[in-house]
């Protein structure tokens, strides 16, 4: 499929997919795209919610784990379900189980890989090592075993972009770019990215979120900073973002809720983070509670009530 670069927009980014296109999807999305700053134009909608996932919970918070029960255990079923009853309009898979412990099962994350490509419909996007020793390893097998999909690869930082960019251009797939809350260090890891062959519209930002009254202001403000510079016409920063509100669940509020509170005092952070998030031009917020995405996508019904499907 041809993707459009109008002068003075974001450039369009495809996730996924479909088997006409040489996946296995269902959908396939285009995000990007605007002309414009957000929600003063009526555009396409392009605005998409992820549940985030992980294949080993014990570095995920206490509310998602007691939320989601045994599905926890089974990272293909928590995929199906947050697809056909939370209604995500896609999945970040996360590896949590290479982090802080040098953990090398490639063979099962292969495995994992395959599995909830199989059990999902739609876009996929993956979250790999944050060991650099394993990067490579771990974003080959992802890679391997989603070709043809189109997935979104992350993250890419500037101390360790080399394996995932090699494993998006092996592959075929797409990558976050992420940087620590810096417009100029957003574009110069965007700069490597396009060095190591990493096409500009296979390039999401990613500028860090922080939570909403924990740093999401200079959050907010960064972004916007991308937004306006991509749109009065810098083709380093003219891409899409991707925002994760998953911070959120760690603030203190969260965590001291009383129990019968917690759900909704979590739910809450979420999703004033995540939608302070598309107003400041993401493409697609991330979040971990089930009940977020709903709130969210009833928000942007009610913000955009004549807008059209997201697939392409």
């Amino acid at each position: 499929m041809q993707l459009t670069e109008k002068e003075d927009a974001v450039l369009e980014v495809q996730l996924g997919a479909t088997r006409s296109e040489g996946g296995t999807r269902e959908v396939s999305y285009r995000i990007g795209g605007e002309t414009k700053l957000p929600f003063t134009e009526a555009e396409p909608d392009r605005l998409l919610v992820a549940l985030e996932i992980c294949d080993e919970t014990q570095f995920w918070p206490p509310v998602i784990r007691e939320y989601v029960g045994d599905l926890a255990d089974q990272p293909d079923e928590w995929a199906k379900t947050a697809e056909r009853t939370w209604g995500a309009d896609l999945v970040r898979l996360n590896f949590t189980s290479t982090k802080q412990r040098g953990f090398d099962d490639f063979p099962g994350i292969t495995k994992t890989m395959e599995q909830v490509l199989a059990a999902t419909s739609r876009p996929l996007i993956v979250e790999g090592s944050s060991e650099p020793e394993l990067d490579s390893e771990v974003f080959r097998r992802c890679g391997e075993a989603g070709e043809g999909e189109r997935l979104l690869l992350g993250t890419a930082e500037a101390d360790r972009y080399r394996s995932v960019a090699a494993a998006a251009l092996a592959y075929g797939h797409a990558v976050i770019a992420q940087s620590p809350i810096d417009i100029n260090l957003a574009k110069q890891l965007n700069i490597l990215l396009q060095e190591t062959g990493v096409a500009r519209d296979r390039i999401v930002i990613d500028p860090y979120t922080g939570a909403l009254g924990y740093g999401f202001e200079y959050s907010y403000s960064v972004m916007e900073r991308i937004r306006t510079a991509g749109l009065a016409g810098d083709a380093d920063l003219a891409m899409p973002m991707i925002s994760a509100a998953t911070d959120a669940l760690a603030v203190r509020e969260v965590r001291e809720a009383a129990a019968g509170d917690r759900d909704a005092m979590a739910v809450a952070w979420e999703f004033y983070t995540a939608f302070s998030a598309l107003a400041a031009g993401a493409s697609i917020v991330c979040v971990r509670h089930p009940m977020t995405v709903a709130r969210l996508k009833n928000a942007l019904a009610a913000m955009q009530p004549a807008s059209g499907q997201k697939e392409v």
